[in-house]
């Protein structure tokens, strides 16, 4: 399983193995592309140039794309449940029926929201106001194991929907649904460099990523202790991240 990058599938010079929790010993289900800091520099100046062409694209025509991925990702309901169940471990049925058709919803319901969405103004004191959203440049996405799917969809129907490049980096424990999502990117017709996908370790491709200058948004579902690491990068570039961290749901396990 390799990079998308500028449009276009590449590999690591190195790779890992990614196996399934349901069973260990069965071998690994895929070798996976090691990004490292020239992947995620590659990255960087790919999702620029995305950005560029992304962002020009009307309101409507990002819905029309945005609800093309939502139709693909129906129409491959099952195969990404089937994936996404190997990968990390999840009950099949609740892939399928709950969080690959949220996934789905997800890229429907920023779609909406963009044609829907009326600029705010106003007149105080003889001056005329406006309120214009504009997107801010190309977004790093770090997504964390569990859910990976859906969790994904979360944090990349929003930044893709505002005219957003994203920069997607999927946890290494589970990365195998990313690259579906990917594939399903470039059929619904993102131009090229405005998805990017980063497969590998998070010490290594995603530090790399979070600390490229050309990074104007920063999103992370992770551990605490990465996310304090991400923010000192990002406050270095004074780039705004934002944080869901785990470390708050403990388990008891009887016989």
């Amino acid at each position: 399983v390799d990079h998308l990058i500028g449009g276009r599938w590449v590999g690591s010079e190195t790779t890992f193995a990614t196996t399934s929790p349901l069973d260990w010993d069965a071998g690994p289900l895929a070798q996976i592309a090691r990004g490292d800091a020239s992947t995620a520099k590659a990255a960087a100046v790919a999702a620029a140039a995305g950005f560029d062409a992304w962002s020009r694209f009307s309101v409507t025509e990002r819905a029309e794309v945005l609800h093309c991925l939502a139709d693909l990702i129906e129409t491959r309901n099952e195969e990404i449940a089937m994936v996404g169940s190997l990968d990390m471990g999840f009950l099949y049925e609740s892939m399928k029926l709950r969080l690959v058709a949220r996934g789905a919803a997800n890229f429907r319901i920023y779609a909406d929201l963009i044609v829907g969405h009326q600029e705010r103004a106003w007149d105080a004191k003889n001056q005329q106001h406006i309120v214009q959203r504009m997107p801010a440049g190309p977004a790093v996405v770090i997504t964390p194991w569990n859910a990976p799917f859906m969790l994904s969809t979360w944090k990349l129907a929003p930044a893709l929907a505002a005219g957003n490049s994203v920069i997607h980096k999927p946890a290494e424990w589970s990365p195998l649904s990313a690259a579906l999502l990917a594939e399903l990117a470039v059929l619904a017709g993102f131009p090229p460099g405005s998805y990017n996908l980063v497969q590998g370790v998070g010490e290594e491709v995603g530090a790399a990523l979070v600390a490229n200058p050309g990074v104007k948004r920063i999103t992370f579902t992770g551990s605490p202790e990465t996310g304090r690491i991400i923010g000192r990068a990002a406050a270095t570039d004074l780039v705004p991240f934002t944080a869901e961290l785990g470390g708050k749901g403990p388990l008891i396990v009887f016989a």
